[in-house]
């Protein structure tokens, strides 16, 4: 017997859906952030147990619309992983954090996802999140309220996507 619950892929239509979403829901983060340096980091929960997690830097700029971002895998494993949690078969949990370079410290904001889309985290467990451990050479992020993103599908979280 495994060790860990064995994964079942999702089908190609429930995942070329959850693309879909993924670039939209992207698109929605980038508007909400705003231009800057910013780091996204995503981490998931797999139905058999493993955490999975990435983190990309990138740069937006609105005049004219421009994202570059440092490291393109990194860039494409953030979005990986946010289609399968879109998706959902394979990932029972999954939030996306949004840290943008600011002075005299970073600010942070998050979504978890839920029902196929981001909704804002709660603040509280956002900051717990992203606080670092005492004795950590990590940066203390300053916590506000992740914005709502607009779903161009119209669905609520009460919706069964696929």
């Amino acid at each position: 017997m495994p060790a860990r619950p064995e994964l079942i892929r999702p089908d190609e239509a429930s995942t070329e859906a959850a693309m879909g979403r993924a670039l939209d829901a992207l698109a929605a983060v980038f508007q909400a952030i705003g231009p800057g340096e910013h780091a996204l980091s995503i981490v998931s929960m797999r139905t058999d147990g493993a955490q999975l997690s990435r983190t990309a830097d990138l740069s937006l700029a609105t005049d004219p619309m421009r994202v570059a971002v440092l490291d393109e895998d990194a860039y494409d494993e953030v979005a990986m992983l946010l289609v399968f949690a879109l998706e959902g078969s394979t990932v029972t949990g999954a939030v996306l954090i949004a840290t943008t370079a600011a002075e005299p410290r970073p600010r942070a904001c998050g979504w978890t996802v839920r029902a196929g889309w981001l909704y804002p985290m709660d603040t509280a467990e956002l900051h717990a999140a992203v606080t670092p451990c005492p004795g950590s050479s990590a940066v203390d992020r300053e916590v506000y309220p992740a914005p709502a993103l607009i779903d161009p599908t119209g669905m609520d979280e009460e919706s069964d996507r696929g």
